[in-house]
Formats: C-alpha cells, structure tokens, sequence
C-alpha cells in the first residue's frame, strides 16, 4: 500500500462541505486508488460502515447502464436513506456518463448556441446529488476530460477539484526499499506513475511507460480534441519532450517544424495542441516573472513534463541530462506542495571594460509560499567556486529579504554563505518541506 498523506489530508479536510470533490490527474496517477482504497479505509477508521458507501466504477460491465445520468442519479438516490446519517458517494471515471436527450424538449426549436440545454449530462446528477443533505460526494476522472475548466463552468459552485500528481519523492522513496541516492537514480529514470514503480524490474518499468505514452496519454489528447495530424501532434510532444525547462512558444515551434520538416502546423494551431497537453496534465507551463520590475512578461515560457519517466520514455531514454531532470523534478515537487511556481528574470546594468550593458539573468524558480517568495536555482553539479559564482549571480542580484536556495545534485548537508544563499543537496529539498514551508 502506497499511502499518500496529501491527498489524504485534502480528502478528509473537505468531508461533509456540500461540494463535489473532483480529484483530476494524469492517468494512473493512482486516483481511484485513493477513493476506493485509502478514503475508504479511513471512513472504515471512524465508524462509517460499508452500507453508508456506495461506489460505482462506470469503466466496469455492472455499472454499463449507470452511463446514463439519469438512472446514475436514481441509483444514488434510491439507496441513499434519510437516516439522520451521511451517506458517501464514490463514483469511479464518471466521464464515462454520457448526455442524454431531455424528455419532452424539440430541438428544432432551440438556437445553436443553447444547445447544451437540450441535455442531461453527469454535471447535472453530481450537482443534484450534492444538494442532498445527508450526500457526500466524490469522484474520479480521466485527466483529458475531467478538467479544471470544466469545475469552474460546470458546477456552479458546488465542484472542488483536487489534483492529484504522480508520486513525490518521499512517497516514492517509502516503497522503493534502497538507499536514498540509488532511489533518486530510479526517480530520475522511470518517474512515480504507482503502477510503473510497483513494476517487477528495469525492463518492465521501461515497457510500460513506452506503451502507456503512446497507447494511453496521447490516445486520450487526439480522441478528445478530435485532433487529425497525430504525426505533428507527436513531433510537438518530442520536441517539448527533448527541451523540458527550455525557454519556447508556439512560434519557435512552428519555425522548428519550417526548418526540420519543411512544413507543419500553424502556430495558432500549435497553441491550441499546447493547451491540450496542459489540460491532460502531461505538461506544465511555468511563465516568466519580472522579479524587478513586478510583472509577467510576454512568451516564451518553460514547459515540464508532470512524470519525468514518461518524458523519458517517449525520448527511448537516450536524452538523460541529469541537470534537465532534475530541474524538472524540482518544478514538480514545488508545485506539488501546492506552491505557485514562475521563473525569474532579473535584469541588470552591470560594468564590464569601462562600458556599461544590461545583462539578463534567470533564476529557476521564483515560488510563492503563503509565507514569502523563496527564490530556488538548480544546478547539478558545483565543482568549483568559479562554478558556484556562475549559479548564484542570479540569485544576489534579485535583492530582497527572500529566503534564496541553491539546489545541487546528491545529499549534501545544507549550509549558509555570507550571501544568505543556503546551498543544499536535491535529495534533502525534496524530503524537507522546512526548506519552502518554514517560516
């Protein structure tokens, strides 16, 4: 059993709010493993029994006819007894429900633009079965259909979603069974999807992740956004894939395709692949931040891959910068931890021959905490003073009285220069919150 505290901790924080919680992810992120086992199990923990619990998993052949919102909705309702007590509702890939014509309603008479009122769909059972006083309701979707836009417009208030990610670090290193530094090679190789990392071996790991970027995650991308050139949709992805944490947009990818391929996709049609690709969760855009001057700047943006093993996969693991992954696991820890996270530009006028020139510096990560901006730099390798000098110019130069942190490969022990930058080893960042979560 994998535990996942911080989902765990969401969970039961929002019992009895009235809402739908939504819990989205990439898939096999291990959502329908949360509900079903480890909510379930806590529910067990404080007295709920097994006949105030109803789960259906509508990707099952019992729960086939459920598909349809209507009798989805009567299901619930009919087993859900006015007993003074509360009931728990679990329904498992609910985008499984189709819409369904409304009775009674003549379509010919409706304008194009309010034909969604013409049906019923599972936003209308979530949001009636909310309503009922003694419901409590949660579920799970697949990452290409159940999205974020889709809580905020559909729900009307009453859906929380929870975004669930890949194992951390620490959740991953609780079941590996070695020592630290040979788990952080692992984490960096084939990522923390639970079903890939519960694998019996390096091969299987690796076999799985190849058949599940192809069959699974891109599979759900094309089927959702109808999208025809599934060969440039792929190209894109490679090439997001070879430069995650480097500086792009649309433009640049379209001027990429002119130049290897010859031709491709417009640039219009590239931000919309983009934002797909987002909205499955398989990449994460972080924008630039102008530390300075207190404002976001125009494109381009970094982009990073949510699983660095499925990232890997889909470059046949040959492109291993461990400086690239690791820069990437950073992102996806900060903003697993629930921080937002930008990348910092400090611009500068600087003195160099007797003449005077601005010079542009970034920093990796500028997150925003509850508490104050910490700005965070990564560079895997520190041999020397000259080296660190390099790493750090960024990080003097964005002034303030932010928390600053260099981060470096391996498990070096934190420490403190005369700059107030504390330098420290990926492996304890990853396992410490104290380093972003103190105050």
């Amino acid at each position: 059993m994998i535990e996942r505290p911080d989902y765990m901790k969401q969970l039961v924080g929002a019992m009895g709010n009235g809402m739908v919680k939504i819990i989205t992810g990439v898939r096999r992120c291990g959502k329908s493993y949360l509900l079903s086992n480890l909510f379930r199990k806590h529910l067990r923990s404080i007295g709920v029994d097994d006949a105030h619990v109803h789960a259906v998993s509508l990707d099952l052949k019992p729960f086939e006819a459920l598909q349809d919102p209507n009798r989805l909705y009567e299901h619930f309702a009919e087993r859900i007894r006015k007993d003074g007590r509360m009931h728990y509702v679990f329904i498992d890939e609910v985008q499984l429900c189709r819409k369904v014509l409304k009775e009674g309603v003549d379509p010919s008479r409706v304008a194009p633009e309010d034909e969604d009122s013409l049906y019923t769909t599972f936003h209308d059972t979530l949001n009636s079965l909310a309503a009922l006083p003694n419901a409590d309701v949660y579920v799970t979707g697949c990452n290409s259909r159940m999205l974020s836009s889709d809580v905020a417009t559909e729900f009307r208030g009453r859906g929380m979603e929870l975004r669930m990610r890949p194992l951390s670090f620490a959740e991953f290193l609780s079941v590996h069974g070695g020592e630290k530094a040979d788990a952080w090679r692992d984490y960096m190789d084939t990522g923390g999807l639970p079903q890939v990392v519960l694998a019996p071996d390096e091969t299987a790991k690796r076999r799985l992740l190849v058949s599940l970027f192809s069959k699974t995650y891109l599979r759900d991308v094309v089927e959702r956004y109808k999208i025809k050139d599934e060969e440039s949709l792929g190209r894109v992805v490679d090439l997001l894939c070879s430069a995650v944490g480097s500086l792009t947009n649309p433009g640049r990818l379209a001027n990429e395709f002119s130049s290897r391929w010859k031709a491709g996709p417009t640039e219009p049609t590239i931000r919309k692949w983009l934002k797909s690709l987002e909205d499955a969760f398989l990449f994460q855009r972080a924008d630039r931040w102008d530390v300075k001057g207190g404002r976001y700047l125009s494109s381009p943006s970094k982009w990073y891959a949510t699983d660095v093993g499925l990232r890997n996969a889909r470059t046949n693991f040959r492109q291993m910068e461990p400086s690239h992954l690791m820069e990437n696991l950073i992102y996806n820890e900060l903003v697993g931890r629930g921080h937002s996270v930008d990348v910092g530009v400090v611009e500068s006028v600087e003195s160099s021959d007797g003449k005077e020139r601005h010079v542009r510096r970034e920093i990796d990560f500028v997150v925003n905490t509850p508490f104050r901006k910490i700005h965070v730099q990564s560079a895997f390798a520190v041999p020397d003073a000259e080296k660190r000098r390099r790493e750090t110019a960024s990080l003097r130069k964005g002034g303030g009285f932010f928390r600053k942190i260099l981060v470096t490969g391996g498990n070096e022990k934190p420490w403190t220069d005369e700059d107030g930058i504390t330098t420290v080893g990926v492996i304890p960042f990853l396992l410490d919150r104290s380093f972003t979560e103190g105050n």
